[in-house]
């Protein structure tokens, strides 16, 4: 029981921490550069999770192959680098509670991707892709919110691009070797999206300039660091051995939800009734994806353990 509640507890760390960080990510990229901010969040998190690893269980942790080493490092690029990366640049034209319900799509992505490798999802499944295609359609023919410096119109896209990066980073993780200490994967992926983007900020002409940055940003950079890739990440990590995946899954559609309440509330941030019938309508689609695996995922175990006839 004891165990069961802690699962539960780090489950609630996931919702309520992932789904704030859009809006720590709208203080980062308001004073600070958004590709070397987030090179710079990635960059510190990264070796303090190297440390903790090496501390709690030796260096033996981080034996791997140069396979193993490589596909971390890959699928770091996707996830954190191209994710996180244009999520922060979109962030300063697009508002954090649009910037959030966009995201969402990340497990229709998954579908669409895993229907590409030869799988071949339900019915249900993909009218929920449909619905939620929908939704995207409808969010992108509102307003944009505005971000942290305006509201271009290639913010809620270059959203889409990171979150399709994400999902490839998802479903590249299931498919390529990786180390057996999911910790140290995780360290490996931080660290190389950490050079990955801070080379790629520098590379593109971002500077900071310490005497212009604003304390909300330096928060919003600590809140990243410390809470957003260090603690809910190791709590996602640990829910996902604890718990059954269906129900980790859940995140996908309650981020958003914590996101535009945190928006609202904290930083003024409107929606209009267009805004919010896409949201929904992403949700919802969401909401069909998710149990309509774990309905396919239920029969398959059942197909698995039923006794074979004579």
């Amino acid at each position: 029981m004891a165990r069961a509640w802690i699962a539960w507890a780090a489950l609630g760390v996931v919702y309520v921490v992932w789904g704030s960080t859009y809006l720590a990510i709208r203080y980062l990229v308001g004073s600070l550069p958004p590709v070397l901010g987030t090179g710079i969040r990635f960059g510190f998190a990264g070796p303090i999770l190297v440390l903790l690893v090496v501390l709690f269980a030796g260096r033996s942790a981080f034996r791997m192959t140069r396979a193993q080493f490589g596909s971390a490092a890959l699928v770091g690029l996707l996830l954190a680098g191209g994710g996180q990366g244009m999520l922060a640049v979109s962030e300063t034209q697009v508002s954090s509670g649009l910037a959030a319900l966009l995201v969402a799509c990340v497990p229709l992505y998954v579908i669409v991707l895993r229907r590409l490798f030869g799988e071949r999802p339900p019915m249900i499944t993909l009218l929920g892709v449909g619905i939620g295609l929908l939704g995207l359609v409808v969010l992108l023919s509102g307003e944009t919110g505005g971000g942290a410096h305006g509201s271009a119109w290639w913010g809620p896209w270059l959203v889409l691009l990171g979150a399709l990066s994400w999902a490839v980073g998802s479903v590249a993780s299931t498919k390529l070797p990786l180390p057996a200490n999911t910790f140290a994967t995780s360290a490996v992926q931080l660290c190389a999206a950490g050079v990955a983007l801070s080379g790629f900020g520098l590379l593109r002409g971002e500077r900071i300039d310490f005497a212009a940055v604003q304390a909300e940003s330096w928060l919003g950079l600590g809140y990243l660091i410390v809470f957003g890739s260090l603690v809910a990440y190791s709590a996602y990590v640990y829910v996902l051995g604890k718990l059954p995946v269906s129900t980790v899954a859940t995140y996908a559609y309650v981020n958003p939800m914590i996101a535009v309440l945190l928006g609202v509330v904290i930083a003024d941030e409107r929606f209009g009734l267009t805004q919010l019938a896409g949201g929904g309508l992403v949700l919802v689609a969401v909401l069909v994806v998710l149990r309509a695996e774990q309905r396919a995922k239920a029969r398959a175990a059942v197909r698995d353990t039923a006794p074979v006839g004579r």
